[in-house]
């Protein structure tokens, strides 16, 4: 059997974060890990499940979604970032930070799991 593709889900708020499990687990090959409420807590996770993508939302208390990206790709090059957020305006700051992809919140379930396979593709 193939590795599930771990996922580590950081959003300040607890709903999107639920939800965006929910989404997820009817995902035969992806496998939420772990989530965190902020980016410094992201990065406890990270050394913790060690995942192979991580979902950030752009705004959060304590490390923003883009310093925690930053952070990310520094210590742990190999992980993919996605950044979700409500603001389309974040994009282009969000791929500076070193985001792999970037998806607006209310991007159908079929998208994220899409952008989550297509990034770890060439994994195995």
């Amino acid at each position: 059997m193939t590795k599930k593709i771990g996922v580590l889900v950081v959003d300040d708020q607890q709903s999107i974060r639920e939800g965006t499990k929910a989404l997820l687990a009817f995902s035969h090959d992806i496998e939420v890990m772990a989530e965190a409420a902020n980016g410094q807590e992201a990065l406890q996770r990270i050394e913790e499940v060690q995942p192979d993508v991580v979902l950030t939302d752009v705004r959060m208390p304590v490390m923003d979604g883009l310093e925690t990206t930053r952070q990310i790709k520094h210590h742990w090059p190999q992980v993919k970032v996605i950044v979700l957020t409500m603001y389309a305006t974040h994009r282009a700051e969000a791929l500076a930070a070193g985001a792999d992809h970037f998806l607006i919140k209310a991007s159908m379930r079929e998208l994220l799991e899409n952008t989550i396979r297509s990034l770890i593709s060439n994994r195995d």
